[in-house]
């Protein structure tokens, strides 16, 4: 069985390597944080000295971290992976970073021997924790048949979109609906509310017509409209998504003037109190500040 170096064990990437940990593999992990490291110890891994310790102790190295800046840092920096590893390692990165770091990731590890592969997270950290995660994977045939194992060590479904690069691109496209979708929901729900509506009512009428989407069907009731938001994807990670979403458009030449426009609503839910709140609060955002009363269901 190959050696596994896991590198960023945050809210999605602790309970990613704890699966692993109960599945039989052998672990290194290392984060800046050592509460973490101390837990996936506990669940078997073994801490590792550092980047450079994690690349010499293992085949296949799992990155998990919050942007491109990280990302690079960790691969390309001085002290990161490519500095430290060697021809025949497989670097997977699975966090949601701009697709133009995801290409130069891809190209500086061939250009040393490594493989690269690509395989954002779907789905929320609640699944994470149970081992339902979707995952979207760019990488050559040989390169996914080799990460396989750890995918459905982690999660549930997994679909191989292409080459490197596609995975992240098929996750951009996924969370623009998904979010965009909140910010339509927040909107109607909002109209509904001024009309004096009952809501109960007017989501029945919704959820029979192809008005109705994911986010309301499946997430919305049971967070927002429930009263709940706590975080299972923050407004914070949403902006932060809808922001490379926009940068990878305008590289491509897409013009995207919804996903602009939400991105502002984002940014102003982002910069008073709701940003480390469920994305579905998106709702109670947009009610507060109309004056409207947050909708609820149970409520009219």
């Amino acid at each position: 069985m190959e050696r596994i170096g896991f590198i960023g064990l945050g809210r999605m990437g602790r309970p990613m390597a704890a699966n692993l940990c109960r599945k039989g593999f052998a672990l290194v992990v290392h984060d800046i944080n050592p509460e973490p490291v101390r837990i996936l110890e506990a669940e078997g891994a073994r801490a590792a000295n550092g980047v450079a310790g994690v690349v010499r102790a293992s085949d296949i190295l799992v990155t998990m971290l919050p942007s491109s800046v990280e990302v690079e840092d960790t691969v390309l920096g001085p002290d990161g992976i490519l500095a430290h590893g060697r021809p025949g390692q497989l670097v997977m990165d699975m966090s949601t970073i701009d697709p133009a770091t995801t290409d130069r990731l891809a190209r500086e590890t061939a250009v040393r021997g490594l493989a690269m592969v690509d395989a954002p997270v779907g789905r929320l950290a609640a699944h994470a924790d149970r081992g339902e995660s979707l995952f979207m994977v760019g990488a050559s045939q040989a390169d996914y048949e080799r990460v396989l194992p750890l995918l459905k060590a982690m999660g549930t479904t997994i679909h191989h979109c292409g080459g490197p690069g596609s995975g992240i691109r098929t996750k951009l496209v996924n969370n623009y609906l998904a979010i965009v979708s909140c910010q339509l929901n927040a909107e109607a729900l909002a109209l509904s509310q001024r009309f004096g509506l009952e809501l109960a009512k007017t989501l029945e009428v919704i959820h029979g017509t192809s008005a109705t989407n994911g986010q309301l069907r499946l997430n919305w009731e049971h967070k927002v409209l429930a009263g709940d938001t706590t975080p299972g994807f923050t407004i914070d990670l949403a902006h932060k998504d809808l922001s490379l979403i926009l940068a990878a458009a305008n590289a491509a030449k897409v013009p995207m003037p919804v996903a602009a426009a939400a991105r502002e609503m984002f940014t102003v839910a982002g910069a008073g109190d709701f940003g480390g709140l469920d994305f579905s609060a998106m709702g109670d955002f947009l009610c507060d500040l109309a004056g409207i009363e947050r909708p609820r269901l149970g409520s009219s």
